[in-house]
């Protein structure tokens, strides 16, 4: 049987003396990675329990090519296409389309590479874009970039207390940028992850597992939604000049400091994973959202007539979403830590 891509087959062992066995590898496979007799493989034992076989001299990167033409996308989707092929992994993204949308699609290709990291334009003509990546997937570790979404997602609370203590609303003007990056980062780890899964090499290069990369992914998809409800909080903050230094008394505000706190010490434990700091974490939160609830439910039985009800519940919804996130988060790490710690029994 010859033994293609994609396809297996059952050899069986034999024994060469002593403590030595060996098992023949197909041939097709040999000539694909322009192997010789004599030539050294790598050979890696996987927490799995598999063997993973390189050439030790391969150089492993394979190049990913997208190519798009206006005429065969929807309409006004071509920055969407771009953000699948930068998320799936693609080196190099060429587009064609008519002399005539050449504006336009400088427009889309403009706000994909606000989104992105690593991208450039390589060459453009009348009827034609192409696009580079020039980052390997494995030289940003993955938990720099979520220590970077971390402290812009409590940077730009931080700041919104300190409006509610009086400092200028200009504190939060960039809030829209904050968040921008934020999303930026979550496409990066996204990429990553997808050519982790596919690329050894990536894989060591990061020193993950393919378990520890999605879960990472997870982690990423926590931050990104805390994100969201800090930029929601900043903009109903900018929407009402009138607010005075006696709110930060205001049972959502008075919550904040534990969300900060809790995600601060969930932050950390992505490292050490101490099961009763997590749960400390989780249960502050759970608290802090009970809270939050019975205040809700207070100011929807009580003040009906007051004109910040409506500001009252809006900002006590997202720090309690900011705080259920953050539970998640936590969540997240226990199955890291109980992953880690299985025992294979054969």
């Amino acid at each position: 049987m010859s033994l293609g891509e994609g396809k297996n087959e059952v050899r069986k062992l034999q024994s060469t003396g002593g403590s030595t066995f060996t098992v023949s590898l197909p041939k097709p496979w040999i000539l694909a990675q322009g192997l010789a007799a004599r030539d050294s493989l790598r050979v890696d034992w996987r927490p799995s329990g598999a063997l993973r076989i390189t050439p030790l001299d391969s150089k492993e990167h394979v190049l990913h090519k997208a190519y798009f033409s206006t005429k065969n996308l929807p309409e006004d989707s071509l920055h969407d296409h771009l953000m699948g092929a930068y998320i799936s992994g693609s080196d190099e993204i060429h587009i064609e389309h008519r002399t005539d949308e050449a504006k336009e699609v400088s427009v889309q290709v403009r706000r994909f590479l606000r989104s992105t990291r690593g991208f450039e334009i390589m060459d453009e003509s009348d009827n034609s874009i192409q696009l580079k990546c020039l980052m390997n997937a494995g030289d940003m570790p993955l938990h720099a970039s979520l220590n970077r979404m971390y402290l812009q997602v409590t940077s730009l609370t931080r700041d919104i207390i300190s409006v509610f203590e009086g400092e200028s609303r200009s504190y939060i003007t960039d809030a829209e940028e904050r968040e921008n990056e934020v999303d930026a980062l979550l496409y990066l780890i996204d990429r990553q992850v997808r050519i982790l899964l596919d690329s050894h090499a990536v894989a060591t290069q990061l020193n993950l597992t393919r378990t520890q990369a999605v879960e990472y992914a997870n982690l990423a998809r926590s931050l990104e939604r805390m994100m969201d409800h800090s930029f929601s909080i900043a903009k109903l903050v900018i929407e009402h000049p009138q607010i005075t230094k006696n709110m930060i008394s205001m049972t959502p505000l008075e919550q904040l400091p534990i969300w900060q706190g809790s995600l601060k010490e969930l932050m950390i434990n992505i490292r050490t994973r101490d099961s009763t700091r997590i749960e400390a974490a989780r249960s502050d939160l759970k608290e802090a959202q009970r809270r939050l609830l019975k205040h809700e439910q207070n100011v929807l039985e009580h003040h009906r007539s007051n004109e910040w009800m409506a500001f009252d519940l809006r900002l006590s919804e997202s720090v309690r979403r900011l705080c259920a996130y953050a539970r998640d988060f936590g969540e997240i790490l226990l199955n890291m830590k109980v992953f880690s710690e299985l025992r294979r029994i054969d």
